[in-house]
């Protein structure tokens, strides 16, 4: 396999969770049509993006109906699926999780985020994700063919480490399902993405929920792929969006050999460890 399509999923909010999956799924399928291998879906599209919100849209994973659903279309479609974040119960906590579904509906790996957004800018945008949620406490991959893929979501990526012990791991893509508010993001969305892809030499996706001014929480849009350069390779707008692109997986070893600064590390000097 030398290159991979990927579909990113920029989605609308629906009044109801069951909308949101029926939109989702749709979406999933028009992927498919256009040739997609890897489907990735946005941060909290099953839920309002809200610490009121995320306890009566919790369900467990696998088991719940969001899971349920999204297994079944992947095993239908035969595509891999991160079914971007939802909110998950298990006993008296909640997570934001990020499931993978395989192509035959197996639950490949879950990632619980680590890092939760709490913000506060004074007059632009403040949330504490900490009121509700607990964080996770373990990093997750999956691989297709050679390729393996690390999870993050959303405020994560503020972490240079996660990503870089996520290279340690072997990884050459990074996803991240990241529902970013309208202040930051045109400061920093772009920044990071290319940033966290320069940084260790692969290919990062952002997938934001499409922009709904209507909210109680407001998400940027603009989901988008950078390469290994950190070029932009593919850039969504404000609307619910599908975005298709080819990834050429020779790319990650070509970089690695010409510029080689992964293997120039001073590891007698300073080191990264992952813990767990």
């Amino acid at each position: 396999m030398s290159t991979l399509r990927v579909a990113l999923v920029q989605l609308y909010g629906r009044s109801t969770k069951q909308e949101c999956i029926a939109n989702a799924i749709s979406q999933i399928r028009l992927a498919k049509d256009r040739g997609a291998k890897l489907i990735i879906l946005p941060e909290c599209f099953n839920s309002p993006y809200s610490t009121s919100e995320f306890g009566r849209h919790a369900e467990e994973i696998p088991r719940g109906e969001t899971s349920q659903a999204l297994a079944k279309v992947a095993a239908e479609l035969g595509v891999y699926l991160v079914g971007g974040t939802y909110p998950e119960r298990e006993g008296t906590k909640l997570y934001n999780t990020c499931p993978v579904f395989g192509p035959n509906g197996e639950l490949l790996c879950k990632y619980r985020k680590l890092h939760l957004f709490d913000m506060d800018i004074p007059g632009r945008c403040t949330f504490q994700e900490s009121a509700a949620l607990t964080p996770g406490d373990r990093f997750a991959t999956f691989s297709i063919g050679s390729l393996t893929i690390g999870l993050g979501i959303c405020w994560d990526k503020r972490f240079p480490e996660l990503t870089a012990c996520y290279r340690q791991l072997g990884c050459d893509m990074m996803v991240f399902p990241s529902a970013f508010d309208p202040y930051t993001g045109p400061l920093h969305w772009d920044l990071l993405g290319r940033a966290r892809a320069l940084d260790n030499q692969m290919f990062v996706a952002l997938v934001s929920p499409a922009r709904d001014p209507t909210t109680e929480y407001v998400a940027y849009g603009y989901s988008l792929l950078c390469d290994p350069w950190g070029r932009v390779l593919c850039r969504a707008k404000e609307e619910q969006e599908l975005l298709i692109t080819d990834i050429d997986l020779k790319m990650c070893a070509e970089i690695k050999q010409q510029i080689p600064i992964l293997r120039q590390k001073r590891s007698d000097i300073y080191q990264l460890k992952a813990m767990k």
